[in-house]
Formats: structure tokens, C-alpha cells, sequence
């Protein structure tokens, strides 16, 4: 009997402050779920592990907000993310914690091997302390202007806007998290992971995989060109998991307050979950095949923001230990946008995953969010794309070619099976289309297809539809028995292929389906190479039917629709009226064509250029933004249009005595010149 395949599967850790949402189940969790159901199916040796992340800084943050402990958040939303995680039919293994004692031993085990290797680099430098708070400030800690794009409230760690990795020092005007006091610059020591070092084992081991997905490979070479740098693995903070004593001893630092960096301690919660699970099952030693055996293909299903730390970091953190297989594949999915609009959390722009499990049955959106999955790009979730596919897709077609033929089967055969005759031409097409899907399902799913996947079925249960129809037994019931007999026996066994084949999408339905069938067992018991082999016999009775999707009205959708419409304007800032100016001010401007005789960037300035202006009777200059949008050569022999009687302005330290008109065109700045070369010091009116 050959080996079973062995599959460690992973999904990015929740933070366990605030409760899961429709972006987080379509980056990191459905697609997670759909491949473990399919491996159990195909009879894999797989674990899929999962848990909650409770020492982010975010977590910090909320408890002072609410004036609770840390300890009270994450028990909080702890079980709440389990709960709904579970209600929404994931099929987690086992689901842990970070802040239970086996991980902080496992993140200080691994830690300390690490620091016995030399892997680590001591550095002693200042870093920002907040004087009111009267602590060090992590990354998260703070707030400020991101140098490359200006967004005003990125993070010390990475801007969300442009998604730039940072360090709190590259911050413009730095700001503390916690109480909004500039930060001073005080000593402190900590540990580095010297990741350049790495770099080139990382560089050939990525190199091995270009079967990864484009998305993931090319953030990973953006990092690679931009050359990996010292990262910090631990933090002067009251939450985290403690810096090994005998680790910091040895070093002559003091350990009191410091702990490990939540991102080289959350994804070794994997690692100490997979051995809580091993606890569980009575074998300690069970989770070391899943870990340290070659054979085992390590799958981390994860969105884009965390590709860093699981295409980098984790892997040079393994590396270095030595003990733990890498991962085969990160497939990280883009983003999931909102009725057209970014999801925000704090806005309360979000669909929410356990209000809607309030409202709307688990399977209805496990197929919307996989058939609409952001796996190489961005996608959008909108409700009435919710309620067309619910109500096209799975009531009109799969649930209704289930209905139909139960229910005919039921009235005319008295829920026995009737027994098939010899094929016919469209009998062999379903028969055929049943193991196309079902080879082509796997193909797509092995290859982290989700998206094609879902398709693929659902077209199975359109074509049955259509067969249904085309074969007429509500005719030949009368004309021809048997060939009656052959179309409904043929509709049950594709009912039987459907319930397996859709059961990692469709958990819920493919239950249900399995029940009406009266069939042993459950369908994910089932095993996927027999989908379409095994036939239910001739005379097999059937259950009591049960309607497996009911429509859903306008008015439900409606109400979703209107309290995402009601978030956004009550978090969107007022915009003011226009201010009209009078034709007498407007009279004041001059604007005077220039031509540009010098132009240069200025030291520590990004954007910014001084040029060198002829207006005709006078020579000036001109301080403009252009120097993402402009080499400063390209500038010089230029005719732009200025206004001449600009107050002056200080800028960087650098005089302007004017400004240039340019149109802002999808983010790039494009200067307004005259079509025909123009004298400079002409009147544009």
C-alpha cells in the first residue's frame, strides 16, 4: 500500500481583539478550509491547524482603550472567533492560542536555540520612548507620516496605504499610540534576526518554487532587490511572551519587560498548537511527522499583508534552527474589497461574521466568497452579488435539480431508485461530465484554484439541470418507462457525485444532500477517487426531501445594504460647500508662461525640486512637488504656465517665488504646457 501523502496546513492566526469579518475568511480561512476537506477526501494524511494570536500590539491597545487587561481581551474574542469560526463550518484540527503555556515554551525553546547557534545579532541603540506612558514604544506603538506616500496615520512597522515597510525612526512627525506625547529617542537592547545574512539561502530556496502564485512571488523579489535588513525579534513591552532569562543573562541584559516580537512568536503558534493537538490524541510526539519530516508539504494559507513574515522571516527563523521543514507553498490571497469601497473595521465598514451567521445560512457565503475569491488580485463583495448567486446559482440550479428530482422519484416511484437501462448519447455526456469535474476539481484544487473550482461544480449541476429538462421524464413516464427509469436513476447517482464534490465548498448542503440520500456515514467520508464509481443500487431508498436553498427577498438584502450605506456616511468626513470665488479676485491671479532653464532635486526633500524660471523680464525660482513625476533633465527647456504673483514661501529651507500649474492624472502629476512653443512672460488668459 503506497505511503500517504502528509499535509501540514496552517491559516494565519486572528488577532484576538475584534471579531472575524468577511476579508479575513476570503484571504486566510475558507480557502484553508476548502483544501483540508478536499485532502481528507482524496484520504491524505493532512492536520490543519489554526489559533488565536494574543500578544499583538492591537491587543494592548484596546485593553487601554476599554481599561481591561490584556488577558480579559483575548479571552474574550477568543471564543468568539472559535465560535464562529466553527458555526461557519471550518474544519480546524485543532484551534489554539498563543498565550497558553506549551506555546510561550515552544516560541522560548526555539528562541533559545537560535541564541545558541549565534544566529542572533545584540545591538544596543535608542529607540522611542513615550514620556508619559513611561515605556519603550513598539513599532505598533507608533503613528505617523509615511515618508513614501505621505498617508498621515502609518504605523512604525509598515503603512497600510502603500504598504512600505518601516521602522518608527522613518516616521515624519512620530507620534505614541498610546498617549499621543511626541516619543523621545532613549537606549534600550534587543535581540536582531540578521536576515541579509539569509538572504541568499532565501533567494535560492524561492528560486525553487515558481510554481508559487505571481502575486506572492513578486512581493517576495521586491523585498530581495531592496536587500533584507536587520529585523528586531524582540520588544520592550508588559505583554508577549518573556524573553528567556538565561538567554538575556548570558547576554549581561536585563530581561525584565522584554518579550518576543508577536511576528516570530505567532507563527510558531502553529508549531505549539500542532503539539496541543498531539497532547490531545495521547501522543505527545505525534505532531514531529507534521514538522520535522522532509516529506511533509507545509501549506500557510494567508493574506498578502502577511507574505513578509511567512515567505521571509518564519522561513529564515526555521532555517536556522535546522529541525523544520519549509513551507511547499504560501498561497496568499489580495484583498477583499466592500461594495466597492475598502473594508474598515474601525468604521464599522465591514460585514461581520458572526452577525451575519445571525441572518444567512454558512454555505450561502462560503460559495459567494469562493467563487468570488481574491486570489491573484483584489475583489469586490456586494450584496446583491450575494443574493444573485444565492438565488441563480445554488437555489435555481443546484437546489432545484435536486428538488425536481426527488420529488418525481418520490411521487411516481415511491423513493426507490429506479434501475438504469442501456445509456443513451446524453445519459454517456453525464455520466462523462460527472468524472470531467471531478478529475478537472482536482486538478484546480491541488493548484489553490479555489475560484475555478467552485465553477467547475456548479456547472456539473447545470448541466444536470439541463439534462433533467432535455430528457423529459414527465414524458416519458408514459412513452417510455424505461428510459424514465434511466434519467432519474442517472439524476441520483450525480446527486451522489455532487454531495462529495462539493463538500469542501458546500459543507452544510453536501450534509443534507447525504441525509436525503439515506447514505452511512458523513460526506466528508467519502472518498473523492470514487466520485462517479460507486453507484447506488437499484431499488435504494431515499429520505424525506429537505430544500436545500430558499430565495432570498429584496427587502433582507436591502437592510444589509443600507446599514453598510449608513457606516459610511456616519464616518465619512462632512464635505464642505464649495467656496466660489468672484471674478474680481479671480482678475488678481497672473498667470504667465516660464520656461525652465535649471531644475535640481533638493537634499532630504522626496518629492520636491528647485527650479530655475525665466519669465521674460525676470529670472526666479520655483520650489514644485515633481520629483516623483519628473527627472529634474526632463524639466530644463520646458515651457509651463505659473502664477506670477504668488506670496512667497520658505520651503525646506529653499525660497518659492511662484507656483507651476500641473493636472493631477491617476496619481501622476502631468504640467500644463502650451501646444505651440510660447515666448516666456506671455498672459494666459
Amino acid at each position: 500500500m503506497p505511503k500517504k501523502e502528509r499535509y501540514m496546513l496552517t491559516s494565519a492566526l486572528p488577532y484576538a481583539n475584534g471579531p472575524i469579518h468577511l476579508g479575513h475568511l476570503a484571504g486566510a480561512y475558507l480557502p484553508g478550509d476548502i483544501f483540508a476537506r478536499y485532502c481528507r477526501l482524496k484520504k491524505r494524511d493532512v492536520l490543519y491547524i489554526c489559533g488565536s494570536d494574543e500578544h499583538g500590539v492591537p491587543i494592548m491597545l484596546r485593553a487601554r482603550k476599554e481599561g481591561v487587561s490584556p488577558q480579559q481581551i483575548v479571552d474574550r474574542f477568543h471564543e468568539m472567533i472559535k465560535s464562529s469560526f466553527e458555526r461557519f463550518g471550518m474544519s480546524f484540527d485543532y484551534y489554539g492560542r498563543t498565550s497558553s503555556p506549551v506555546h510561550h515554551q515552544t516560541s522560548q525553546e526555539i528562541f533559545r536555540t537560535l541564541a545558541e547557534k549565534n544566529v542572533f545579532v545584540l545591538k544596543s541603540e535608542k529607540q522611542l520612548y513615550d514620556p508619559e506612558a513611561r515605556m519603550f514604544l513598539a513599532d505598533r506603538f507608533v503613528r505617523g507620516v509615511c515618508p513614501h506616500c505621505d498617508y498621515e496615520d502609518a504605523y512604525g512597522d509598515q503603512c497600510e496605504s502603500c504598504g512600505t515597510s518601516l521602522s518608527p525612526l522613518d516616521l515624519i512627525n512620530p507620534r505614541s499610540a498610546i498617549t499621543n506625547a511626541v516619543p523621545v529617542l532613549k537606549k534600550t537592547t534587543h535581540w536582531y534576526m540578521p536576515l541579509a545574512e539569509f538572504q541568499p539561502k532565501l533567494e535560492k530556496w524561492i528560486a525553487g518554487h515558481p510554481e508559487w502564485r505571481s502575486n506572492v512571488l513578486g512581493q517576495i523579489q521586491s523585498w530581495f532587490k531592496n536587500g533584507l535588513k536587520d529585523r528586531a525579534i524582540t520588544r520592550d513591552l508588559p505583554w508577549g511572551v518573556p524573553l528567556p532569562e538565561d538567554v538575556a543573562r548570558k547576554a549581561g541584559v536585563d530581561a525584565e519587560g522584554k518579550v518576543l516580537y508577536v511576528w516570530f512568536d505567532a507563527p510558531i503558534g502553529y508549531i505549539s498548537a500542532t503539539k496541543e493537538w498531539a497532547i490531545r490524541q495521547g501522543d505527545p510526539e505525534r505532531w514531529k511527522p507534521y514538522w520535522q519530516d522532509k516529506d511533509t508539504k507545509l501549506i500557510h494559507f494567508i493574506g498578502k499583508d502577511n507574505i513578509v513574515f511567512h515567505c521571509l522571516i518564519f522561513p529564515a527563523v526555521l532555517m536556522a534552527h535546522g529541525d523544520y521543514v519549509l513551507p511547499a507553498n504560501v498561497p496568499a490571497n489580495e484583498f477583499l474589497n466592500l461594495e466597492g469601497n475598502k473594508l474598515s473595521t474601525s468604521r464599522n465598514y465591514a460585514v461581520w461574521l458572526d452577525d451575519y451567521l445571525e441572518k444567512f445560512e454558512p454555505d450561502s457565503l462560503r460559495y459567494a466568497l469562493a467563487i468570488n475569491m481574491p486570489e491573484t488580485r483584489d475583489a469586490d463583495f456586494s450584496w446583491q452579488e450575494f443574493q444573485a448567486r444565492h438565488n441563480n446559482e445554488l437555489a435555481d440550479a443546484l437546489g432545484n435539480f435536486v428538488n425536481r428530482s426527488f420529488t418525481f422519484i418520490k411521487k411516481y416511484f415511491d423513493g426507490a431508485l429506479p434501475p438504469a437501462g442501456d445509456p443513451d448519447e446524453l445519459d454517456r455526456q453525464l455520466l462523462a461530465q460527472i468524472e470531467t469535474t471531478r478529475n478537472q476539481m482536482a486538478v484546480l484544487l491541488d493548484n489553490f484554484q479555489f475560484k475555478e473550482a467552485a465553477k467547475t461544480m456548479m456547472s456539473l449541476a447545470r448541466f444536470a439541470n439541463k439534462y433533467f429538462n432535455d430528457k423529459e421524464p414527465w414524458r416519458t413516464r408514459k412513452e417510455n418507462p424505461g428510459v424514465c427509469a434511466t434519467t432519474l436513476n442517472l439524476c441520483v447517482q450525480t446527486i451522489h457525485a455532487l454531495a462529495v464534490l462539493m463538500n469542501p465548498i458546500l459543507p452544510f448542503s453536501s450534509a443534507k444532500i447525504w441525509k436525503m440520500l439515506q447514505l452511512p456515514g458523513t460526506p466528508d467520508q467519502a472518498n473523492w477517487d470514487q466520485i462517479g464509481r460507486e453507484k447506488l443500487p437499484a431499488g435504494h431508498q431515499l429520505g424525506e426531501l429537505e430544500i436545500l436553498f430558499r430565495k432570498l427577498e429584496d427587502e433582507v438584502i436591502q437592510k444589509e445594504i443600507e446599514r453598510l450605506r449608513k457606516a459610511q456616511e456616519e464616518t465619512s468626513p462632512e464635505k464642505p460647500a464649495p467656496e466660489y470665488l468672484s471674478f474680481e479676485d479671480f482678475q488678481k491671479v497672473q498667470l504667465r508662461t516660464a520656461r525652465v532653464i535649471a531644475a535640481e532635486a533638493i537634499p532630504k526633500a522626496r518629492k520636491l525640486l528647485k527650479l530655475q524660471i525665466d519669465l521674460g523680464n525676470e529670472k526666479r525660482q520655483i520650489v514644485a512637488g515633481l520629483a516623483e513625476h519628473y527627472q529634474p533633465e526632463e524639466l530644463v527647456g520646458k515651457t509651463v504656465v505659473v502664477v506670477a504673483n504668488l506670496q512667497p514661501a520658505t520651503i525646506r529651507g529653499v525660497e518659492s517665488q511662484g507656483m507651476l500649474l500641473a493636472v493631477k492624472d491617476d496619481k501622476k502629476l502631468v504640467l500644463i504646457t502650451p501646444e505651440d512653443a510660447t515666448a516666456p512672460g506671455r498672459e494666459v488668459s
